[in-house]
């Protein structure tokens, strides 16, 4: 009863929006300290079983003044590692963290460039070097669009269904998860992933593989653009993916590049162009200023005028579809 009315105490003296912001600081702290276990080696240090602190201090090679206890407390504290009588192991949690790449990803992600993007944001504000999240860390992003896959599966297995596609092709294919999923849905095709990041192009490939779809999809390392242009991008293709890429395109950029993806197209083939769009949702606005942050012009599409560019490139657009009702993410599919 003593804790109810120390809480009805705290409601009644304006304590809602703290606890509100409580539980979201608490929230971000759990992501950074589950980052924190992976990059400080301690997760990776419990692998293969129970280890005490000073075990694990002498594995690591930690100088630590007394602080690798309490932090592995802090482990403890969210639920990313256990203490028994034989020390510290992996709680399932932390052992999901640390086998899971989507998972990782996440939080090394959200812990790491999507925060880093506010902490910095005023330094950038007054002239500061533009950001390199893109560049710099490819493969967790390809690692966290694997994470979308459920989501575009319908639109994806849908393209497949209208387009009875025999040849595909997935441009900036990533970890490979949306051209796997349509090959899936199409045993018939085969399939062309083209990756300019060879990291993530050697993903796309191990995922291909334990999907059991090397003999039936290959990936081309390289510039759409620069393949097509070369003729090494092979065609013509029945369907193009275009998933979750466009954004990284300038806007000046996007009608060369579909003009290019229109021209490797057979004749009536088609063109799905997956994406989050410019909104007012939160994280659409996030995303549109960590795109921009990085200098290069990239920036969300809103919804018409990325179909009047498909229009512009000669492709015959039809109209938009959400993916999930009230977030904004979307599918565009374009005819030759």
């Amino acid at each position: 009863m003593s804790r109810l009315v120390a809480v009805a105490k705290l409601l009644r003296g304006g304590g809602l929006p703290w606890l509100r912001v409580a539980r979201d600081g608490l929230a971000a702290v759990r992501v950074a300290v589950g980052a924190a276990g992976l990059s400080t080696g301690v997760l990776e240090c419990l692998r293969d079983g129970s280890a005490d602190t000073a075990s694990v201090r002498a594995r690591l090679g930690f100088d630590d003044d007394g602080l690798l206890e309490p932090w592995l407390r802090v482990l403890q504290g969210h639920g990313f590692v256990r203490s028994s009588a034989g020390g510290w192991s992996l709680s399932r949690r932390g052992r999901r963290l640390l086998h899971d790449e989507v998972v990782r990803a996440a939080y090394e992600g959200f812990a790491g460039y999507h925060t880093g993007l506010y902490r910095e944001l005023p330094s950038q504000l007054h002239g500061g070097p533009a950001r390199r999240d893109i560049a710099e860390h490819g493969e967790t992003i390809a690692q966290l669009t694997r994470a979308m896959e459920p989501v575009l599966h319908e639109a994806l297995v849908a393209a497949v269904r209208e387009v009875r596609p025999t040849r595909i092709l997935d441009v900036g294919c990533g970890a490979g998860q949306n051209l796997a999923a349509v090959l899936a849905a199409r045993p018939a095709a085969e399939g062309t992933g083209i990756e300019v990041d060879e990291a993530v192009a050697d993903i796309a490939e191990r995922l291909l593989a334990q999907r059991g779809l090397t003999g039936r999809a290959r990936v081309l390392r390289g510039d759409v653009l620069a393949l097509a242009a070369g003729g090494e991008a092979g065609g013509p293709y029945d369907l193009a993916l275009l998933a979750n890429v466009v954004y990284y395109l300038p806007l000046a950029a996007r009608v060369p590049l579909f003009r290019a993806l229109a021209g490797l197209l057979s004749g009536g083939g088609a063109l799905l162009v997956t994406t989050t769009a410019a909104t007012p949702d939160p994280f659409s606005r996030h995303f549109d200023l960590l795109l921009r942050a990085q200098g290069q012009g990239m920036e969300l599409p809103e919804v018409e005028p990325l179909r009047r560019q498909l229009a512009d490139a000669g492709l015959r657009p039809e109209p938009a579809r959400r993916l999930v009702p009230g977030q904004p993410l979307v599918t565009v599919l374009a005819r030759r």
